[in-house]
């Protein structure tokens, strides 16, 4: 890929710049995109998974936002490889990563996960819990083997997440991330197509943010006031990939208000690609209108330094290096805050040096045998 030399300047200068997120102060605009690796049997990070982070953080990546991790409810996951945020050993592990990140230089917050009725029932890490959700349906609107939650279930998941929280603090992570996209448990209550209860938390764009909300309040309360929560939505989810939870801005701004409201600091806005609009009648994406409907600091993301969907990655494709001079010009009038960076981070650990110092040129195209190690 060839560049000119007042787009690797502007690179330099506009994703250099430090950002104030609630206490924590970010040294760029570079985050590391939450990506689910499968490399921490019985869902401990260990040796590898340190070095992994720490490796990027050296190279001059801002935030980190680890994979996936699975909190302390019996029915939040569904593989012994993927980390979980609860156990002395995994929280041990998780400790010694934030450790070697600070130490490179830079930030990092873990991702709080559950699955919900996306679990497969009978697989590890604890193979007899059933699969939950807001009523029991999977992504495409069949009935799974699982079931509708329960209030004692609510209030579990509500207290796993805030548990969590209160780790991440005391093992020395610098904020968390709630994981409310891509069509898992927290976005199966945002979304019409899943949430059918007739209860409180089911019913119009507010009342299924209930439940969301309740967990972003439950975690600010366990945390100190300047620890930032992040928060990520989407309105695409795994094998819905045209599903929305709003059609237009006034009822974004009914999902996100109460979560602004609860407690969050920083919304991640999840899109396939960045670079599309979001709503007719604007080129904001979807991270441009959440800022502009809260007022909260933002992550974009989607497809960032390559040219071809995230999507195909894990169905084999690689794709080509992307110049980024249109997100440039966003991040330029403020449209979002930060960007979030997946798998060309994942192919090169020392992307985000090479794009600070304007080095263009020795970029790599994204090969998915990339997916395959912790390199």
């Amino acid at each position: 890929m060839t560049t000119t030399a007042s787009s690797a300047s502007r690179a330099a200068e506009l994703l250099a710049r430090p950002l104030a997120l609630n206490g924590l102060t970010v040294p760029n605009r570079i985050v590391m995109a939450p990506m689910t690796r499968s490399f921490s049997p019985g869902g401990v990070p260990g040796e590898d998974v340190r070095a992994y982070y720490a490796r990027r953080a050296a190279a001059g990546v801002g935030l980190i936002i680890t994979e996936g991790t699975y909190v302390g409810h019996a029915s939040a996951g569904q593989s012994d490889r993927i980390p979980r945020f609860h156990g002395e050993e995994q929280l041990a592990g998780w400790a010694e990563v934030t450790e070697a990140v600070h130490a490179a230089g830079g930030t990092i917050v873990p991702q709080l996960w559950h699955i919900g009725m996306v679990r497969q029932q009978g697989q590890p890490p604890f193979a007899d819990a059933p699969a939950v959700g807001p009523s029991g349906l999977r992504i495409d609107g069949t009935e799974g083997t699982g079931r509708a939650m329960t209030r004692e279930d609510l209030d579990d998941v509500i207290g796993a997440f805030a548990e969590a929280a209160a780790a991440a603090e005391r093992t020395g992570f610098d904020g968390v991330e709630l994981h409310g996209a891509h069509g898992y448990l927290l976005d199966q209550f945002l979304w019409a197509g899943t949430n059918r209860r007739t209860d409180a938390y089911g019913g119009d764009h507010v009342d299924r943010t209930k439940f969301a909300a309740e967990i972003v309040a439950a975690v600010r309360e366990v945390v100190a006031p300047d620890f930032p929560v992040i928060f990520r939505y989407s309105q695409w989810k795994q094998e819905a990939y045209d599903a929305r939870l709003a059609e237009t801005p006034e009822e974004l701004e009914a999902v996100l208000a109460p979560l602004a409201a609860a407690g969050v600091d920083v919304f991640h806005a999840s899109t396939r690609r960045y670079w599309e609009p979001e709503f007719e009648g604007s080129d904001l994406n979807l991270a441009g209108w959440t800022k502009k409907l809260t007022g909260r600091p933002t992550i974009t993301v989607g497809s960032v330094g390559l040219d071809g969907d995230f999507l195909r990655a894990f169905a084999g494709e690689g794709a080509p290096v992307q110049g980024i001079d249109n997100l440039l010009d966003r991040l330029e009038r403020d449209e979002f805050d930060l960007v979030a960076v997946g798998r060309a981070l994942l192919q090169d650990p020392r992307w985000a040096a090479k794009v600070l110092a304007g080095r263009f040129d020795e970029l790599r195209s994204y090969d998915p045998a990339a997916l395959q190690t912790l390199s």
